[in-house]
């Protein structure tokens, strides 16, 4: 059976590497080190405010309810999921070294040292969910005590700068919030270091949104429009905004309902919406019926019950099957999957090559090094991931310039008249004319330069419009 192709990125920076190594031994442990970077699954770190839902969310991404949603300690340290056997739950202290953990059913019983020793619980579970990206799920921003935030920070900001056994490298964000996301959650995402095209907006607990479950609009119409009003708002922020029903994707993915629970729901569908809102408030007794009426609404949540009942007449089957598209995750691995996941993998690469780049200052066989890195750079497979860096640079130094549009354009659309701004149908001799004229633009903006990000990303669309107009 023969292998896929390689990805041509990722192909060209292991023929840097296997470079690297030739150059003697010490340069071959420090391409190995980067090659485990290269070859390991992009990382995407899932921030939010305490209780935005980010556990719960991880737990439908990975299948299992697996991350703690409860007031455990374990909810305060910043996990790592990975696919991997067998399934195990280490500690990574601050000093690099690790401590297994106690868990049952997956869960954490009890942390092996006081959680401020802690830099981050690394856990595997075999899940053909989380093969293509390793999920990172933090304790919360602004939360009830500092502490939590400051661990969060210390993992995914500081620990890069301190020891790289005890960071976290995320490559991209998933970014949950309620109605309108804050300022300072805005600037948290700033300090990560991640661009609109490594940050998705989720906007959470959509089966709540605006009335909820008894108002006149259903909340996930409303949810839905609210999050396209967001994204055009959030456009320097996040690449989109989709709207999550985090309790129906975590019951929906992770088998947690059962036939019995679709059958005690259907025996619910004479009630009038409010009577059953009415009843579901006053079970304040032990009896069975309470019990199960309680399950319920801990697996469905309001909107579930209400708007499930038709659905679970046709069993478990068929009712989980409408939680997982109320749930809005199928749209989620599409973008996670097609999009995010990509543009990961693209600022994992520009991470490698500045990687490459400090080597070639510091390193005795910098020439050789330097030679290498010059070699990648001037690769055509590595064009986005140039463009990408540029991006980057452009976003700190003067976001609202046109050269920040152009870079970002040309990142976001796959096809040469997408980059250029034309429609799908333009003709080849349609494109070139456009690439000439964009050309012209780049070399007159390079008079009258403000800052030496917009200096240097002006000679990257200079030398990429020069390709397009030449048809290449």
């Amino acid at each position: 059976m023969t292998a896929p192709p390689l990805d041509p990125v990722r192909a060209s920076l292991d023929r840097a590497l296997h470079a690297l190594a030739a150059l003697g031994p010490e340069p071959a442990a420090h391409a190995n080190r980067i090659g485990a970077i290269l070859w390991s699954p992009p990382r995407i770190v899932v921030v939010g405010r305490l209780k935005a839902g980010k556990s719960t969310l991880v737990n439908a991404l990975v299948g299992a309810a697996v991350a703690e949603t409860a007031a455990l300690e374990a909810t305060s340290v910043v996990s790592v999921y990975q696919d991997g056997a067998p399934a195990r739950v280490e500690a990574v202290l601050r000093d690099g070294a690790r401590r297994p953990v106690d868990t049952v059913r997956g869960q954490v019983v009890a942390l092996p040292v006081p959680a401020d020793e802690i830099a981050y619980l690394h856990r595997w579970l075999p899940s053909a969910a989380i093969r293509d990206h390793t999920l990172v799920d933090t304790p919360g921003l602004a939360t009830l005590t500092a502490e939590n935030e400051a661990r969060t920070r210390r993992v995914l900001i500081d620990g890069f700068e301190q020891t790289r056994t005890a960071s976290v490298d995320a490559d991209a964000a998933v970014f949950l919030f309620d109605s309108t996301p804050r300022a300072d959650e805005v600037e948290f995402l700033r300090q990560l270091g991640f661009t609109p095209l490594t940050t998705l907006g989720v906007l959470s607990r959509a089966d709540g949104f605006g009335e909820g479950a008894l108002g006149d609009r259903d909340p996930l119409d409303h949810a839905a429009e609210h999050a396209v009003t967001l994204a055009r708002r959030l456009r320097g922020t996040v690449m989109t905004v989709l709207p999550i029903a985090g309790l129906l994707a975590e019951t929906s993915h992770t088998g947690a309902l059962t036939e019995a629970d679709a059958r005690a729901l259907a025996d619910l569908g004479a009630l009038a919406p409010l009577d059953l809102i009415d009843l579901l408030d006053s079970d304040g007794t032990d009896s069975g019926e309470a019990q199960v009426r309680g399950r319920l609404l801990d697996l469905l949540g309001e909107y579930g019950m209400v708007h499930g009942r038709a659905v679970a007449a046709r069993g478990a089957a068929a009712l989980n099957d409408w939680l997982v598209v109320k749930s809005g995750v199928p749209q989620l691995r599409r973008v996670l999957a097609r999009h995010l996941g990509a543009f990961a993998a693209v600022h994992r690469a520009g991470r490698i090559v500045r990687e490459l780049d400090r080597l070639a200052y510091t390193h005795p066989a910098r020439e050789q090094i330097r030679a290498i890195v010059g070699a990648l750079r001037a690769d055509p497979a590595l064009r986005t991931v140039v463009l990408f860096d540029h991006l980057g640079a452009m976003l700190d130094a003067d976001p609202a310039s046109p050269v920040t549009d152009e870079l970002r354009r040309l990142l976001e659309h796959p096809t040469a008249a997408g980059g250029l701004g034309l429609p799908p149908q333009a003709t080849a001799d349609q494109v070139r004319a456009e690439a000439h004229r964009k050309l012209s633009w780049a070399q007159a903006q390079q008079l009258s330069t403000m800052t030496a990000a917009e200096d240097a990303a002006l000679v990257a669309l200079i030398h990429t419009y020069g390709l397009l107009a030449r048809g290449m």
